[in-house]
């Protein structure tokens, strides 16, 4: 079955604000194998001019394919079958980097469907904000729904 055309443009409802831990960018930067003492070591961060560690540039990934990003893409209504997903790509626009301290706003919508061959292009735009209002980034990311095109 096609992805549902009627979702493009449309917003999440805001989830609650993902609260960034130095634990949660310690796993996160030992999982991709990234061993930069600014995620891991808080002296090495201060000293390089930040306020504690900072995160990857694609940890926010995780924060906005779930909970944190709304999670709309999971209602039935828009037709996204999950054991046909493959990940697509994805691009980060940063205004600074994401901090452990951080408590994040996201508010992802999805942007476009697009056609290509037998598969449907899903790319979805989640805006990144601080608790104070601050944009802290944008993050472009597009899966792929696998032979769902005219289906």
């Amino acid at each position: 079955m096609p992805l549902n055309r009627d979702y493009i443009g449309r917003q999440a409802a805001v989830g609650e604000p993902v609260e960034i831990t130095r634990n949660d960018i310690r796993r996160f930067a030992a999982a991709i194998g990234d061993d930069n003492p600014l995620y891991t070591d808080r002296e090495a961060a201060k000293a390089a001019g930040y306020t504690d560690v900072i995160a990857p540039p694609t940890f926010l990934i995780s924060a906005s394919t779930g909970g944190g990003g709304g999670g709309f893409i999971l209602e039935p209504e828009l037709g996204l079958n999950f054991a046909m997903v493959v990940h697509g790509e994805e691009s980060f626009e940063f205004a600074r980097p994401v901090q452990a301290g951080d408590l994040l706003t996201l508010q992802q919508r999805i942007s476009d469907i697009q056609v290509k061959g037998s598969n449907e292009l899903l790319t979805l735009v989640t805006e990144v904000t601080s608790d104070s209002g601050e944009h802290v980034a944008t993050i472009t990311n597009t899966i792929v729904s696998r032979g769902t095109a005219g289906a």
